[in-house]
């Protein structure tokens, strides 16, 4: 509910703000200890990537509520928008969006590491989980970018709003895709903010998505091996689709106005 939502977001901000909130059934407070505040912005934005990797990974429409509530933060409290990308750019550097390069003198499995990989006593995760976990990133990210808190000063810029998603869709169509993860989350993206890039990019955007369709899909298809293809064709029929209505839909799970009044 949207009231349920302000009570979270007001307790994030006032701690934040140095003042007492209740948790745990005691008052707690970041004047407590010098170094509470970078504490406290350190673990939330920490949080909030956990919670695209955990929470949106397995209900997608997860990402407009937590996405609201971390960009209203963020504009308050820029430090936890810097923090949040860091935490963001390590565990899944495809938000960058970057794709590391393996080094000299690197091991295998510092490498699967540096991918997003989750390594543990020398095993690699299953692809499917390590697809599912990138998937929820993005798409917060996706969310995010397109989000702000109704109840703030709708007088400045977002703080790290659509140019940026624009700018992501862009530098991903500049690399070599990779089998699996490209398809997978680019499809992730268009269909969380793509409706919003269609509004505020008009023409260009359409620009974006031809080239798609008839440059980058056929790229992403000559590497794509035959266990492969289900990411792809979910990706190659949503842009088949959208070309076709020059339209993109409303994602599901959009924060309507009626859920603030809830």
């Amino acid at each position: 509910a949207g009231s349920k939502l302000r009570e979270i977001f007001d307790k994030i901000n006032n701690l934040l703000s140095g003042k007492s909130v209740q948790s745990g059934g005691r008052a707690v407070s970041v004047t407590q200890h010098p170094q509470a505040l970078d504490f406290v912005f350190y673990k939330l934005a920490e949080k909030f990537v956990r919670q695209g990797e955990e929470e949106v990974a397995s209900h997608h429409d997860a990402a407009f509520p937590i996405a609201v509530v971390a960009s209203g933060i963020w504009e308050i409290h820029p430090r936890v928008g810097d923090l949040f990308l860091a935490h963001l750019h390590k565990k899944c550097p495809y938000s960058v969006p970057f794709y590391p390069a393996l080094k000299e003198g690197t091991s295998v499995e510092e490498y699967q590491r540096m991918l997003g990989y989750q390594v543990k006593d020398s095993m690699v995760e299953e692809q499917d989980n390590f697809l599912k976990r990138m998937s929820g990133m993005i798409r917060l990210y996706a969310a995010l970018i397109q989000l702000r808190w109704p109840y703030g000063n709708q007088q400045g810029t977002h703080p790290h709003g659509l140019s940026y998603g624009w700018r992501w869709l862009a530098q991903m169509l500049n690399m070599e895709p990779l089998a699996d993860v490209t398809a997978t989350l680019l499809f992730d993206f268009l269909e969380v903010c793509g409706n919003a890039l269609m509004r505020q990019y008009r023409v260009q955007f359409w620009k974006i998505m031809l080239l798609l369709q008839e440059d980058y899909v056929p790229r992403i298809e000559a590497i794509t091996s035959s266990g492969q293809m289900g990411s792809l064709m979910r990706l190659k029929q949503f842009v088949q689709k959208c070309v076709q209505e020059k339209k993109i839909s409303l994602p599901t799970g959009t924060l309507q106005p009626a859920f603030w009044k809830s």
